[in-house]
């Protein structure tokens, strides 16, 4: 594990992590915890955690709360592994709504979590490492 201090944002694009959402609270763990180790690699970074579904905020919550703290770039990284249907239809939908509602807004959609190369060699690393008991 790398223990790298990445440069402040000079641009000031704030950065969005999508999950799917569930019911079950606990679940937001993980994806929170993503944001945390973000802000701790690159302090100057606004991170927001927005879901699709079930948890709050959804998208457009996070998006506006961003557009009205002054940010006029984010960044979306959709934490899916599998493309399924939400992320193959209500994604794109969601973001040409946001783009349509704030023309000045520069909106990128990052490749999903499971289209990332870094990602998954990563979790081809951790399953293939032996345990140390």
């Amino acid at each position: 594990v790398h223990s790298m201090t990445y440069p402040p944002s000079s641009d000031a694009t704030a950065l969005v992590l999508l999950g799917h959402g569930s019911r079950d609270p606990l679940w937001r763990g993980p994806i929170e915890n993503l944001a945390d180790r973000i802000k701790r690699l690159a302090p100057d970074q606004t991170v927001r955690c927005a879901y699709l579904e079930w948890s709050e905020p959804d998208l457009t919550a996070a998006v506006k709360e961003l557009i009205s703290l002054g940010h006029t770039r984010i960044r979306l990284f959709p934490l899916f592994l599998g493309m399924g249907k939400h992320a193959r239809e209500d994604l794109p939908e969601l973001v040409q709504n946001l783009r349509d509602q704030h023309p000045s807004l520069e909106l990128h959609v990052l490749p999903s979590a499971g289209e990332q190369t870094q990602v998954l060699d990563l979790l081809a690393q951790v399953a293939l490492q032996r345990p140390t008991s």
